[in-house]
């Protein structure tokens, strides 16, 4: 089910850039830095995160395993180098990257070959860079949205567990963002059907699903537009020599 599941984005890459957030630049600056580097984007799904590296000046390769994610992304984000490869077997050489990011992705890698491959990949001063929006389900009519979706959003199983046990970074910090992302009804349809635990399921199994939420749309928007809180969450660790 969960390889069904990460497969799933490829029938739903549409949605998934219509709807999806991107990233506040303070989060991107930190994550990467001020200064022009050489970033890989693993995971990259369609450029969220790639379009914000690139317009901070950072050269950007984005690696996505999905060619259906790819072909946005390369509309979008013209300036990077989008590659199809895995976070298990990322397809660049040895130190090339100073920072390797993931926007909302980690928590579907093998996370300890992974590691492994991030730091082969990383230059000696270089760090990994974890990044997720979630949804601020302290708003209650959001929780009852991330219920209404079938499936919170989360860090999967953790960050800095399963960096530390790798023995490959230092320690891990972690810093968060307020970010807010403004939808009309069809937006918050595709925002919903972009979560892999509804673009799995038959137009029958989403329909009280989308009822639901248009429920919450009409209940909370304002003016045709739903504003939807985030917290981004971020991590960074860098690699041991």
């Amino acid at each position: 089910m969960r390889a069904e599941r990460a497969a799933s984005f490829a029938r739903v890459a549409d949605a998934y850039e219509q709807a999806r957030p991107g990233y506040p630049l303070d989060a991107v600056r930190w994550l990467a830095g001020e200064a022009p580097c050489d970033v890989v984007d693993l995971g990259a799904g369609t450029g969220k995160l790639s379009r914000s590296l690139a317009a901070l000046g950072h050269r950007v390769v984005a690696v996505e395993p999905l060619s259906e994610m790819l072909d946005r992304l390369r509309a979008a984000v013209p300036d990077a180098t989008a590659v199809v490869g895995a976070a298990e077997s990322i397809p660049l050489p040895d130190g090339t990257a100073d920072v390797v990011a993931c926007a909302q992705a980690f928590h579907w890698f093998d996370q300890e070959r992974a590691l492994a491959e991030i730091a082969r990949v990383l230059r000696p001063d270089g760090r990994v860079a974890l990044v997720w929006n979630i949804r601020d389900e302290r708003v209650p009519w959001v929780s009852e949205l991330s219920e209404a979706m079938v499936g919170r959003t989360g860090i999967g199983r953790g960050v800095s567990g399963p960096i530390g046990q790798s023995g490959l970074y230092g320690a891990v910090e972690h810093e968060t963002f307020e970010h807010a992302h403004e939808v009309d009804r069809d937006m918050l349809r595709a925002l919903v059907l972009s979560r892999s635990y509804c673009a799995v399921l038959s137009e029958e199994e989403r329909a009280p699903i989308f009822e639901h939420v248009d429920a919450l749309f009409d209940a909370h928007a304002s003016g045709g537009v739903l504003v939807l809180p985030y917290v981004t969450e971020c991590f960074r660790a860098a690699r041991l020599r």
